[in-house]
């Protein structure tokens, strides 16, 4: 159990007392309560707001209910002082020994410290990247597959069992585009002299589809009707580019769970389900759509569509989820999407690019109908990153047609900068990734100065060898306070763990461990101008060995906390 979480089992216990002695009613909601670190150090360790949340439902004053729960805190060996602060803010110091216990339970943890049971019997759907299956991933899609990947690890540390679920929107006009794309590199194949027309693709990454179509089918389908190949194109050119997709993402060490096809969806008849399930309910009915906003176009008619209330949940209008065609909307095809993954899990979670900022509400609003209520939708949306190089706009690639392709940054900066930078931001926030600043080796660069500080801890071994200094179990004893700074800040990270997960932003992780990196740099250097600092202590092996234990522990939870973004823990820095 970490530090937080034991010391939100005294808090209850006292509580309990409090209850027992008459002090406190029985039956009060305790769910708000909060053990965490206060704003200022200065003023302790902990912080609880307790008597805060508990004081107005038990008809009692805050300071004063502060004062008799500071009481039975006080009582605890691990508490060297409590103070009530403000209107009843309880704040706690712990003894230096509590903190040395807490070195202690890291060693013992090892790879496993900060994993909780927190979401334990929860089936958790992540469905990120999503790309249309029309091309190579480019650094468009990077971004939402880091921040995707890296919360599905860190709900999954927190107890969760997380389903990586991939969308192939196989059904839709883009892919007719593709196949024509790719039928046009078959004619090339078989000695055709072609011009990509405005509106196919024109990447050479389909010119290996043309070839393998032609070598198999030789010239069969040259000047032959659409419906005689279209269909054998269209397939074979999406599973061609699902491939690319695959291998793209494994660069970046991603690999999903589960790969729904949208034809496949609409083949099995989910969509026409969700409809009449949502009949049933009143929640669809026909009617017609209001004109657009604005300058009515010419050729506007009313029509009689199937319109999903989306209204009743919050939108500004209720939606549409057949065509007049009859064919699905997008959005109906979602929502039969929707649906289907609430099958499996009890919570969904979708990352999105922010051009789909306009959608959340209806889909949001349609698997709420669709479930309930029991099967809650986040939708978390990421901007954009815009690729610089020392600080000019990237140019884009002439190969991939108009991006610039994810396999391109990850052979020239490498897979754990990739990753780290895409977490340096909030996912909601604009990000400039410059391919000189990723890979600078300075304070400002948050990959390099994480790195740099596990490189440092794993160096301290190598030197105390070369010293003769046998490493082992250090007495932690030994430990005074100026360095167990580092040990309540790693202690912190079960806490940043469970915050981030319930959150849904793993950000924080990198944001803490940039904080926690600077923290063993600053006590590393301090050893520059008082020698008694210093983590290896020559004429000292006992007080060395601590040090030691200390700074491991601090490089547990680096390599801890990069495992949850997928990156690496180097040892040393090329």
């Amino acid at each position: 159990m970490s530090l937080y979480l034991r010391f939100t089992a005294h808090l209850n216990a006292a509580l309990d007392q409090l209850t027992a002695l008459g002090t406190l009613q029985g039956g009060l909601d305790r769910r708000n309560i909060t053990v965490e670190p206060p704003r200022d150090p200065s003023h302790g360790d902990l912080a609880t707001n307790a008597a805060m949340v508990l004081a107005k439902p038990a008809g009692t004053n805050p300071r004063t209910l502060a004062t008799a729960l500071a009481a039975e805190l006080e009582k605890l060996d691990e508490v060297a002082g409590v103070t009530v602060a403000g209107p009843g803010f309880i704040n706690l110091t712990l003894t230096d020994a509590a903190w040395r216990d807490e070195v202690a339970a890291i060693a013992t943890a090892g790879a496993a410290y900060g994993q909780s049971e927190h979401y334990a019997g929860v089936t958790v759907n992540i469905e990120y990247v999503s790309a249309n299956p029309t091309g190579p991933m480019h650094m468009g899609h990077c971004r939402g597959a880091v921040v995707g990947d890296a919360l599905a690890s860190l709900l999954e540390f927190a107890g969760a069992r997380v389903i990586r679920e991939y969308y192939v929107n196989d059904a839709g006009g883009q892919v007719d585009v593709l196949a024509r794309s790719v039928h046009l590199r078959y004619r090339e194949a078989l000695g055709e002299t072609v011009e990509i027309p405005e509106g196919l693709y024109p990447g050479d990454y389909l010119v290996p589809i043309g070839h393998s179509l032609a070598g198999e089918f030789g010239d069969r389908f040259i000047g032959r009707p659409d419906g005689e190949w279209l269909p054998l194109f269209r397939e074979r050119a999406v599973a061609a580019m699902m491939e690319l997709i695959r291998a793209d993402l494994a660069l970046l060490g991603i690999h999903h769970d589960v790969f729904s096809s949208e034809a496949a969806l609409q083949a099995a008849g989910k969509p026409a389900a969700a409809e009449a399930e949502l009949r049933s309910r009143d929640l669809v009915y026909d009617g017609v759509l209001p004109p657009p906003k604005g300058e009515t176009p010419e050729d506007w008619e009313p029509v009689e569509l199937p319109l999903f209330r989306s209204t009743a949940f919050g939108d500004d209008q209720d939606r549409p989820i057949r065509k007049s065609d009859g064919s699905w909307t997008y959005f109906g095809a979602d929502l039969a999407y929707h649906f289907q993954k609430a099958e499996d899990a009890d919570q969904l979670i979708d990352i999105w690019g922010a051009d789909h900022a306009g959608t959340v509400k209806r889909i949001v609003a349609a698997v709420a109908a669709l479930t309930g209520g029991a099967k809650p939708l986040d939708v978390k949306l990421v901007q954009m990153v815009r690729l610089l190089r020392a600080g000019e706009p990237v140019k884009m690639s002439k190969r991939s047609g108009n991006f610039v392709t994810l396999a391109d940054v990850v052979s020239e900066v490498g897979k754990d900068v990739v990753r780290f930078t895409m977490l340096t931001r909030r996912a909601d926030a604009q990000m400039d990734f410059d391919f000189a600043k990723v890979v600078e080796a300075s304070k400002d660069n948050p990959v390099f100065y994480v790195q740099y500080a596990h490189a440092r801890i794993a160096s301290l071994h190598r030197r105390a060898q070369e010293a003769g200094i046998a490493t082992g179990p250090g007495d932690l004893s030994l430990l005074g306070t100026e360095p167990l700074v580092l040990a309540k800040l790693a202690a912190q990270f079960p806490r940043v763990v469970e915050t981030a997960a319930a959150a849904r932003e793993p950000h924080r992780v990198a944001f803490y461990l940039y904080d926690l990196a600077g923290a063993f740099h600053a006590e590393w250097n301090a050893g520059n101008d008082d020698p008694a600092r210093r983590f290896l202590q020559p004429d000292d092996h006992d007080a060395t060995r601590a040090r030691l234990a200390l700074a491991d522990g601090v490089g547990q939870i680096i390599r801890n906390g990069l495992a949850l973004m997928g990156v690496e823990a180097v040892s040393e820095l090329n």
